[in-house]
């Protein structure tokens, strides 16, 4: 679910994350959605609404829960994160934004998650409410300086991921800058200093694009530890089928296609932005539309 997605974009940014939810949803973000819950902290809140809570729209109730748990945890922003609660009442996010703001004192994000969409695209939204209220000032551009977007666990699979980016770059003489994984809400706010952005996943490339238009940041698409991923072996001529997102596939064919692959096709479960689309490539809806890409696609390789 979309709750999930934002939740991971904001989980290491130090901010208090308020789950707009009965319990149920941020059980599921914590026990299921977010590995890092099991190894480092983060201030997650469930609104804990009651029934009654909901239908009568009492969100003086989660102002107040709010102030109290603001003045306990050391805190750089407040998150309040939809989920099909507050979709169904017809929460008026803006408003609750103000409330929240004048009790804490605090910048509050409101993201519009709904729990009916994919993780990517809660992620997206979180994304642009992030860089939105935060990176606003045009700072110098540092050479050698370099942003990293779209790094989510749910994204990369990796939780060292973004270590062995910063390395990588490192051993070039660059400094990566890995948003939301080991790199915080400072770097954000510094986001218009870096001279280019690289977007590892589809849900970013809208932020991506934001920050291009406002700070003429320019931005490639690709993932730097894309050649770990594709093991030594003879791949010329061969038709090989790549599952999974958008950007991470489409850098694995470049790879092949280098090492003399023939044709390389696309399939994703999640969000498969147009501008990224080639010839051949498939958005799955389903378990049988993968079965039957695979029982009729006549692949060499499938990774």
């Amino acid at each position: 679910p979309d709750q999930s997605g934002a939740v991971s974009v904001l989980y290491e940014l130090g901010g208090i994350i308020v789950i707009c939810d009965a319990g149920g949803c941020t059980g599921n973000v914590c026990g299921f959605d977010e590995p890092r819950w099991f190894e480092r902290k983060s201030a997650v809140f469930s609104a804990g609404l009651r029934d009654m809570d909901a239908i009568l729209g009492r969100d003086d109730r989660l102002v107040a829960k709010l102030a109290d748990a603001a003045k306990k945890v050391e805190a750089g922003f407040v998150a309040v994160i939809g989920t099909p609660v507050p979709a169904v009442i017809g929460t008026d996010y803006q408003a609750l934004k103000r409330m929240c703001e004048k009790k804490t004192a605090l910048p509050v994000l409101v993201v519009n998650t709904d729990g009916m969409e994919l993780y990517d695209a809660g992620e997206r939204k979180a994304y642009l409410e992030l860089f939105k209220a935060f990176a606003r000032e045009k700072l110098p551009v540092e050479a050698g300086r370099v942003g990293i977007l779209g790094m989510t666990p749910q994204d990369v699979s990796d939780l060292k991921a973004a270590d062995r980016i910063r390395e990588k770059f490192r051993t070039q003489g660059l400094k990566a800058v890995c948003y939301g994984m080991g790199d915080g809400l400072q770097e954000v706010k510094k986001a218009s200093s870096v001279e280019k952005n690289i977007v590892v996943s589809p849900a970013a490339l809208e932020c991506a694009k934001y920050l291009e238009e406002n700070f003429g940041t320019p931005y490639e698409v690709d993932y730097p530890l894309a050649d770990e991923l594709v093991p030594d072996m003879d791949y010329a001529g061969k038709k090989i089928l790549v599952v999974q997102q958008q950007v991470i596939a489409g850098t694995i064919r470049k790879q092949l296609q280098k090492r003399g692959a023939g044709e390389v096709m696309i399939a994703g479960w999640f969000s498969m932005e147009k501008d990224l689309l080639e010839a051949g490539d498939v958005s799955l809806k389903d378990e049988e539309d993968y079965i039957s890409l695979v029982e009729n696609g006549g692949y060499d390789a499938i990774f």
